[in-house]
């Protein structure tokens, strides 16, 4: 039986999901057909449809995945209602899956990429509570420009670095 959590199943939509981040590195979204991702996985078209209904759906799925992962990084925080501030954590997990951040980056997830540790009682101390949308705004490109510029770079410099450079961006603010 091919239930919803079964190995077998789990197993093929891993696979499905591999091949297509892999082909993403050197292929455009509308370039890739479903049956060139089966191909390259060795399974049929209709394993494929049995768990997404296009490759537009499979890369919604990629960045579900994505952003559920980076919301548990940060958990405690949310159910507790408080900002730890901590961007080594979330850089860390950036350099473990390089090739998941850039493809969804490549996907143009941009405008929907929450820094999830975004301090919104700091920035309104800083701005005087004053155009706050703005400000995340920009601090958000900012952030995002950063982190795609590192991960085109290849993420030469180390968690702990990037963490810096984001921090003196606001240093002088206290």
């Amino acid at each position: 039986m091919n239930t919803k959590n079964n190995r077998r199943r789990r197993e093929s939509v891993e696979r499905i999901e591999k091949v297509f981040t892999e082909m993403l590195q050197t292929k455009e979204l509308r370039e890739i057909t479903v049956s060139d991702v089966c191909k390259r996985c060795g399974l049929n078209r209709s394993t494929f449809y049995a768990n997404f209904a296009d490759i537009y759906e499979l890369a919604d799925a990629l960045r579900r995945h994505l952003e559920e992962e980076v919301s548990q990084l940060y958990e405690a925080e949310r159910t507790q209602q408080f900002n730890s501030n901590d961007y080594l954590r979330l850089f860390r997990h950036m350099k473990e899956n390089q090739v998941l951040y850039r493809t969804y980056f490549k996907l143009g997830y941009d405008n929907q990429f929450q820094v999830q540790n975004y301090d919104l009682h700091q920035a309104r101390r800083y701005f005087s509570g004053q155009h706050i949308e703005y400000h995340i705004e920009f601090f958000r490109n900012g952030f995002n420009a950063i982190v795609k510029m590192w991960l085109a770079g290849g993420c030469r410099e180390t968690p702990e670095e990037m963490e810096e450079i984001i921090r003196r961006e606001y240093q002088d603010r206290d």
